[in-house]
């Protein structure tokens, strides 16, 4: 644990408190130095507060460290200068509103003028049966969540060649576990409760592109699958006690995933305990307004844990936006009104590079020969067909793409030939595995589901593994999914996240590599 002495204090100084030494925390602490011209603007005295014993680091990042593509100094964030004051390894446990006073484990009190609560969010933990003893708070050995750096190195020490892995989850962070996983040499299984893979982010065609990919890779994908419980026994610790280790994930309709690893990737929940203690308002989370402030003026909330105008955002860019408010509304207005937040246009993207590793383990199938474990064989309720449990890309015609227009009228589908597209036809299961060995990048924002009346151009090149489709509504891009290659993200980015009229040019051009401009 560190704790740096309080330095002698400037009575006309104000003392900004940040709760939280994360990705938000270390962006507005970046910001007010940037606006002091290298000490914290504002005649400010900034301390931090971090529960965690590294420095801030880009958990974005985290799965590229457990596949082994960067080592942890990599994602480490530029540390707090030397006139910021940082606590690493101390948790903030009580706030004294009255006092204006932040009470810590470590006995210490740290009074504010202004406090910042940038306490991030935890890992959901379902509630499985076996995941905890009666009385108990501890997860069995080898179970993991994956959301800080000390979890990714526990994973780390785990993993091994042959190892057998069970990913509960199949959003964003699920799928980046599972790709991690494999690429060390572990079976893995992966686990989602919906009906196709990331679900908030893509349709069922994107989604079956990305299934395909991680199949090629080795990982059995389960969709429409709902995990029960946990199986563990009981070990003996080389001290002499006892503990529990999983063995298995039960499934709903009883079958069995044999397991020495399970990885909970179910989510988040806004880290809201401090403020709910304290008496300030928490909806999903601590709710603040346009100056990113809570009911109490002197309190204001950032990141993952805030909750503005209704929405929780739990992104990366959004803590980063909130941040950059914040500091100018600590610093002061030079001559001009305070900055006011109006929420965040996020686009999601992931980044999967080409495979480098060995072999996959399963060999790009469904693995169970290879690996011995037990596969679910789930019994659909009506007239056996399993097609469903496999979402494959529509078919393409060789040397075309496909175009379709007016969500809803399945009539309107035209194809378009797309000069240089190199479309050959699809592969011959239409998973689009011949492709997906290689890098994948894929892109979301906005709505990707049309309402009545909108209009969608898509594209879709299964023998390529790419996959292109945006939503629009009269002359403005409300959404799209970019997967495969991303040379027009950038300018339809920009396009959606100004709110632009679109360009007259038909709207098939939207999807070509100028982006339509």
């Amino acid at each position: 644990m560190t704790s740096n002495k309080e330095p002698d204090r400037d009575p006309g100084r104000r003392r900004v408190v940040v709760i939280g030494g994360g990705m938000a925390g270390a962006r507005l602490v970046q910001q007010l130095t940037a606006l002091g011209g290298g000490a914290p603007a504002g005649g400010t005295d900034v301390t931090v507060i971090g529960e965690e014993p590294h420095g801030p680091y880009n958990r974005v990042l985290l799965a590229d460290v457990l596949a082994g593509r960067y080592g942890p100094e990599v994602i480490t964030l530029p540390a707090p200068g030397a006139s910021v004051r940082h606590l690493t390894g101390v948790r903030a446990v009580r706030i004294d509103r009255d006092a204006r006073l932040v009470l810590c484990d470590d006995g210490q009190s740290v009074p504010y003028d202004s406090l910042v609560l940038a306490t991030g969010s935890n890992p959901v933990l379902p509630p499985l049966r076996g995941l905890f003893e009666p009385d108990g708070r501890d997860l069995p050995a080898g179970v993991h969540p994956f959301r800080t750096l000390d979890d990714c190195r526990a994973l780390a020490e785990a993993v091994r060649p042959g190892v057998r892995a069970v990913v509960i989850g199949g959003g964003l962070l699920g799928v980046s576990a599972a790709r991690a996983l494999a690429r060390c040499g572990a079976q893995v299984v992966l686990a989602q409760q919906g009906e196709h893979l990331m679900e908030r982010q893509l349709d069922a065609d994107a989604s079956g592109l990305l299934r395909g990919h991680l199949e090629a890779l080795g990982v059995e994908v389960h969709t429409e699958c709902r995990v029960r419980g946990l199986r563990t026994r009981s070990v003996t610790r080389d001290d002499g006690s006892s503990a529990r280790e999983v063995t298995a994930v039960e499934l709903a309709d009883g079958f069995r995933l044999d397991a020495e690893i399970v990885v909970l990737a179910c989510g988040v929940r806004p880290r809201t305990g401090l403020a709910l203690a304290a008496g300030l308002k928490v909806a999903r989370g601590i709710v603040v307004d346009d100056e990113l402030r809570t009911g109490d003026p002197r309190v204001h909330a950032i990141g993952d844990c805030a909750e503005h105008d209704g929405t929780v955002y739990g992104l990366a860019g959004a803590a980063q936006e909130q941040a950059d408010v914040l500091a100018g509304v600590l610093a002061g207005a030079a001559g001009g009104p305070a900055p006011r937040y109006r929420g965040t246009r996020a686009l999601t993207r992931l980044s999967l590079p080409a495979w480098s590793g060995p072999p996959p383990a399963g060999g790009g199938g469904n693995g169970a020969a290879a690996t011995g474990r037990t596969v679910p064989v789930p019994v659909p309720a009506d007239d056996g067909d399993l097609s469903a449990l496999r979402p494959e890309p529509r078919p393409v015609t060789a040397g075309a793409t496909t175009a379709t227009t007016a969500a809803g009228d399945a009539a309107a589908t035209a194809l378009a030939a797309v000069p240089g597209s190199g479309t050959t036809g699809p592969a011959a299961d239409g998973s689009g595995a011949g492709a997906a060995a290689g890098p994948l990048d894929l892109a979301a924002f906005g709505e990707t589901t049309p309402a009545p009346g909108d209009d969608v151009i898509h594209l879709s090149d299964a023998t390529r593994g790419a996959y292109r489709k945006v939503v629009v509504r009269g002359d403005r891009l409300v959404g799209g999914i970019l997967l495969g290659d991303l040379g027009t993200v950038g300018a339809l980015a920009r396009t959606w996240e100004g709110d632009e009229p679109l360009p007259s040019a038909p709207l098939l051009h939207l999807l070509t590599h100028d982006g339509g401009c």
